[in-house]
């Protein structure tokens, strides 16, 4: 992967600015009885109203059925990651992940977040807190002179001790001038293992976690949600970072 400059890290953080104005924007529209497709909408006027583009809409990998139809990828309960936003409206204590891109003059910024709508059950809150505490523990480990592997191995451990479910063969991606470049990081690993970590770097890091123990999932008949195989309720959250001489630095917060 080609090293940003300082300058071109700047860049990616304007463009990751936006994706968190279009994630917290979905947030606070979540309600009971809202549907995907209206919170498809809601980040649709995020990132067209900031001048960028969605590096989801029409996106089509050589696995996929169709091109993808939204600029979010909206998951309820035992959906995982990339579902596709539909007429579904939201139920009280739905647990709802959403995740979404944008490019800005000529940069891409990608992030997740996953929170639960009306009453909550314990368990959903825990599994929430638990994967986002997987997601700090990544990023920390996001260092110079560390390697791919220990990303993996921070968010794994926080997996096992918990008792969830990690999609291992599924996680984070470089990124740049487009959404998935190289390095893959997986949500697995080995310490010191993988490639070297240098400043520069721009990454993506997305830990998905399900209840009940098993990684093991499928996919719906549109070709692209993936759902737990045995229902457990899954949850997902991501930031773009930038590794630095001194330290990670957030590219997609507020």
């Amino acid at each position: 992967m080609a090293l940003k400059t300082p300058g071109e890290i700047d860049g990616m953080r304007e463009a990751g600015r936006v994706v968190a104005r279009a994630l917290q924007a979905c947030r606070d529209a979540a309600a009971v009885g809202v549907t995907m497709k209206e919170l498809d909408q809601v980040a649709r006027d995020v990132i067209f109203g900031a001048g960028a583009t969605s590096p989801f809409l029409d996106y089509h990998p050589s696995w996929a059925p169709t091109p993808f139809p939204g600029v979010i990828c909206a998951s309820v309960n035992d959906e995982v990651v990339h579902g596709i936003p539909t007429e579904y409206a939201i139920a009280d204590g739905d647990l709802v992940s959403i995740d979404c891109g944008a490019t800005l003059d000529g940069w891409t910024g990608d992030a997740a977040v996953s929170f639960v709508v009306g009453n909550a059950r314990p368990e959903d809150l825990e599994l929430i807190a638990t994967t986002e505490r997987a997601l700090e523990a990544g990023i920390a480990a996001s260092t110079v002179g560390n390697r791919i592997g220990d990303i993996g191995y921070a968010i794994d451990r926080i997996a096992r001790k918990g008792r969830y479910g990690n999609l291992e063969d599924h996680g984070g991606h470089g990124i740049g001038h487009t959404m998935h470049e190289d390095p893959f990081i997986p949500n697995e690993g080995r310490r010191h293992k993988g490639a070297e970590l240098r400043a520069g770097m721009t990454i993506a890091i997305e830990p998905m976690f399900i209840l009940g123990g098993s990684g093991a999932y499928r996919y719906a008949d549109d070709g692209w949600t993936l759902l737990s195989r045995d229902g457990g309720r899954a949850a997902h959250v991501e930031h773009s970072i930038a590794i630095t001489d001194d330290g990670p630095l957030i590219l997609t917060a507020l």
